[in-house]
């Protein structure tokens, strides 16, 4: 490794998308290959330090302090695959040549020892083991053994890929037992740093080639002990193993700074981001977007939207306080033609012929009829009785949990609306159709329509609420104004949230890049891991009570379903893409307006 490239480029690497992680991967694997250390002529050779090992190994078998494992240890140079190049003062080995494989304990019943479940093992770089203590009669049998000096490996999914594992240390009596979905190596004394074996077990070198060859059902995958103990492991000699330690040690700890510097920015986010809207308000302009982007970065994209919406149904971009004045004040019933919903019964289905849009169909912007089911142009035309979309129709979900969505559609094609889409058709001579579409989908707009919902066996907006909305309306030619600036700032923000994307791969991609050659070595995953399927279990709740006019959309959602909701029926009311969710939950969380979540389950979806 080029000790010059690697200082220049390690603060890009972390700054990219999961940069940190690359970092930490791309120390675990210089570690394991010579390349943070210098080979020193006074310490030794790994292939002597292996003869050691051998005949040390030997004596304890001999003593019965050590028991042999011959299936294992006659395996040879089946996962030999993907070797990099290691200094000639170092040998290969085994972890079954180094040490016991799955040990046990011996200890009186009444001993007190320490018991450690997954839970207990930390995904985090060398940190401490959160045992209990437990009498060795009550976990003696039916558990994992392990003592002090040992390594531990969660052999599990996702355990194993999250790099769940440990060096024993601090035992009680120096002894314990623990999960069953661990691996455990026993070095031999004084011959190996176990703190090596750990890093070499966390290495991608060991990691991503194991995925490959994880045996079981989905959710349920397992490294096999064969895997374990005989992936060959490179050894150096125990002096450049010490200081290989203390090394990866270093290098985790100023990985742990940049990561709470990452964690400490993303906290200041909304008083970053709220002096930044404050200042764009005061000048909607291309250039303050562009400049906000430049400062906060393309977490800001959903709130600028509804900026922009904002100021548009305010009369902030054009108009004098003269041209304001001649604003209407009206309610939603006298600038539409029709406001009505779908059709109530239940239509038959047919698996071909108009198609039916439901609220599923009702995207945020858009009309997506590619899932759909379909009905006979017979019941479509008795549908149609009463009502059927036109050009410029405004649709909007009224029912279930993505109450508010609203499209303008444009040329449709025939369909059908079922009950929870509203169909609004606006007075052309009183309001343009797509500024009664920026209006409805405006905070404004949106806080008038969760307003009127109704909660019963599922949320529902009737249409005699719809009817009441209040809204401002300027002259035809200034609604004109207004929606061509609010188009012109809606596409420089689509822009500019693709070109962040664009440099944030390019950026993650470059950060892998430094980590390959850095390495010096490509690893390849054997085969494409099948992820199970799963579900996130965590239910929100509502914190400190909220001030009229706080921006706190998810907490106002909460407020509204007696204090709490599941996650994932948050996620879907708001209404939100998922990224700009995620966002607006850690800002009220920050502002204590939403309660810090309890840990959240994860749920396996079986499949049909």
């Amino acid at each position: 490794m080029n000790a010059e490239n690697f200082l220049t480029n390690f603060g890009q690497i972390a700054s990219a998308p999961e940069g940190i992680n690359r970092l930490r991967e791309m120390i675990y694997n210089l570690a394991v290959t010579g390349v943070l250390s210098e080979q020193r002529h006074e310490d030794g050779d790994g292939h002597a330090l292996l003869a050691e090992i051998k005949e040390k190994k030997q004596r304890l078998i001999e003593a019965g302090i050590h028991k042999r494992s011959p299936k294992i240890e006659n395996l040879r140079d089946a996962f030999n695959e993907s070797l990099p190049k290691i200094p000639s003062s170092w040998a290969w080995a085994r972890l079954v040549d180094v040490g016991e494989i799955s040990p046990k304990n011996e200890a009186d019943d009444d001993t007190m020892v320490s018991f450690a479940s997954m839970s207990a093992i930390s995904e985090k770089h060398a940190a401490g083991v959160a045992h209990a203590d437990r009498l060795w009669s009550t976990i003696k049998k039916g558990y994992t053994h392990f003592a002090d000096g040992d390594v531990v490996l969660a052999k599990i999914t996702p355990c194993f890929e999250n790099g769940k594992a440990a060096v024993m240390a601090n035992l009680t009596n120096g002894i314990g037992a623990g999960t069953t979905e661990l691996h455990v190596i026993r070095p031999i004394a004084q011959t190996v740093e176990p703190g090596f074996i750990y890093v070499f077990l966390r290495s991608p070198y060991f990691k991503i080639v194991g995925e490959g060859y994880m045996t079981g059902t989905a959710g349920q995958k397992r490294l096999p002990t064969e895997y374990f103990a005989t992936r060959p492991l490179p050894l150096p000699p125990l002096a450049e193993q010490n200081r290989i330690v203390a090394k990866v040690d270093e290098l985790m700890a100023l990985c742990d700074q940049l990561e709470e510097q990452q964690l400490e920015r993303e906290r200041r986010f909304p008083e970053l981001s709220r002096a930044c809207h404050a200042s764009f308000a005061e000048a909607p302009t291309p250039s303050n977007i562009i400049r906000i982007f430049d400062e906060i970065g393309a977490v800001a994209p959903a709130d600028l939207r509804k900026t922009i919406r904002t100021l548009a149904i305010d009369g902030k971009f054009y108009g004098t306080q003269q041209d304001q004045e001649n604003w209407r004040h009206l309610k939603l019933k006298d600038v539409c033609l029709l406001i009505t919903d779908g059709e109530h019964a239940t239509p038959e289905r047919t698996s071909e012929g108009i198609p039916l849009a439901t609220a599923k169909n009702i995207r945020d912007g858009f009309l997506d009829l590619k899932n759909t089911d379909w009905l006979s142009i017979f019941t479509a035309e008795k549908c149609w009785k009463r009502c059927k979309p036109r050009h410029d129709d405004v649709l909007m979900v009224c029912v279930g949990a993505t109450i508010g969505r609203v499209c303008l559609v444009q040329n449709p094609p025939d369909m059908v609306l079922v009950r929870s889409v509203a169909l609004l058709r606006p007075n052309t001579e009183v309001i343009r159709p797509d500024y009664l579409d920026h209006f409805l989908r405006s905070p404004l707009g949106q806080s008038q329509i969760w307003a009127g919902v109704k909660q019963n066996a599922q949320p529902c907006l009737y249409l005699g609420r719809m009817n009441e909305f209040a809204l401002a309306v300027p002259p035809l030619a200034e609604q004109r104004r207004i929606v061509a600036k609010v188009n012109q700032l809606m596409a420089l923000v689509d822009h500019l949230e693709m070109q962040q994307r664009a440099k944030d791969k390019l950026a993650e991609a470059f950060a892998r890049a430094c980590v390959a050659s850095f390495i010096g070595t490509k690893i390849e995953r054997r085969e494409k891991m099948k992820a199970p399927k799963t579900e996130l279990v965590s239910v929100v709740t509502i914190g400190k009570k909220l001030k009229p006019n706080a921006d706190a959309p998810l907490a106002t959602l909460l407020s509204r379903h007696k204090g709490e909701l599941a996650a994932k029926a948050l996620w879907q009311q708001s209404g939100l893409a998922i990224d700009a969710f995620y966002q607006q939950l850690k800002t009220e969380i920050a502002q204590g307006w939403i309660a810090p979540p309890k840990e959240a389950e994860m749920k396996i979806v079986t499949e049909a």
